[in-house]
């Protein structure tokens, strides 16, 4: 185990500068010269230069590459260039109301989804398994911004029960209250696509030999899906929702700028629109060494939820 674990942390490291080179090169040979946007429209050849001096922009590509390994390995990306303040406050100022909304929604979504697509499943070919598949498909295919619109104004203006938009200052109001109109967006939104990819991993195991056996011992239909295929089938399900923890790190981009909620979402929406490259940089890096993280600790996770898999 500690053997794997050293050799994957090992790998970490020309992961990690394969993505420092191609985030680099693609700001600076696709993104342009921030310099003619921050100026405006109206501009002088001094002021452009004088900008690009500020940014450190004039420096030869090496020194500017240098500087950005610096940056990752220091995790001291700078200042913001649209509003001068300094990107570890603002990853620590909008990183809890993103977490407040994304993680209850996750949690919520993951078990519905593994409740009804068991049930779902148990029922398999049945007039309720058709329905469901069918709500799940005709769901899928609507929007988010259809769910969005419709609750904020159904639950959220007409009924009154949430606040349509806005944030607090305490962390159970902003739970509670706040953030509960997007958690059920969120969850509704996730519903649908999640409960048809649980149904077809249960249905998968339904079919093997050790399912058969089980039944032919005795055992009852529920039992069997409760014990045997929910166990078999969690591998699947827990690399489909560790999978989407990176992404907490980048927010939900409609969800937070639709309901005004002050996290890293509506933060990187602002920073493309401005285009804030250090922002946008540090945010793209941090995401890439959370997916890598994010992948050791499943592939631990596989050992502990099934004994036979092995670690090589």
């Amino acid at each position: 185990m500690a053997a794997y674990i050293a050799r994957r942390l090992a790998q970490f490291v020309p992961t990690l500068l394969g993505v420092i080179l191609l985030v680099f090169f693609l700001f600076n040979m696709v993104g342009g010269d921030p310099a003619y946007i921050l100026v405006g429209k109206i501009s002088d050849p001094a002021q452009i230069e004088n900008i690009r001096r500020q940014l450190g922009i004039d420096q030869p590509y090496y020194v500017q590459l240098w500087i950005f390994i610096k940056q990752v390995l220091t995790g001291d990306f700078g200042t913001s260039w649209s509003t001068n303040e300094k990107i570890s406050a603002i990853f620590a100022t909008r990183l809890g109301p993103s977490l407040t909304v994304l993680v209850p929604m996750l949690v919520i979504s993951t078990v519905l989804s593994m409740a009804a697509a068991l049930v779902v499943a148990y029922l398999r070919g049945s007039l309720t398994d058709r329905g469901i598949m069918i709500a799940c498909t005709v769901g899928q295919s609507i929007s988010i911004l259809v769910y969005i619109i419709v609750l904020q104004y159904f639950v959220g203006y007409r009924l009154g029960w949430f606040p349509v938009q806005g944030w607090g200052n305490g962390f159970a109001e902003n739970l509670l209250r706040y953030s509960a109109l997007p958690v059920l967006v969120g969850v509704l939104v996730m519903l649908a696509p999640d409960i048809r990819l649980y149904r077809s991993f249960f249905l998968e195991e339904v079919g093997q030999d050790y399912v058969r056996t089980a039944r032919a011992k005795g055992m009852s239909e529920a039992r069997t899906m409760c014990v045997h295929v929910l166990r078999n089938a969690s591998i699947p399900i827990l690399t489909n929702v560790m999978i989407q923890l990176p992404g907490l790190l980048a927010g939900a981009f409609l969800i937070e700028r639709f309901f005004s909620i002050p996290g890293i979402g509506r933060e990187v929406i602002l920073a493309v629109e401005r285009s804030d490259f250090p922002l946008i940089k540090a945010v793209t890096v941090y995401v890439a060494i959370a997916t890598m993280g994010v992948n050791l600790v499943t592939d631990l996770l596989y050992k502990a939820l099934d004994p036979r898999v092995q670690l090589k």
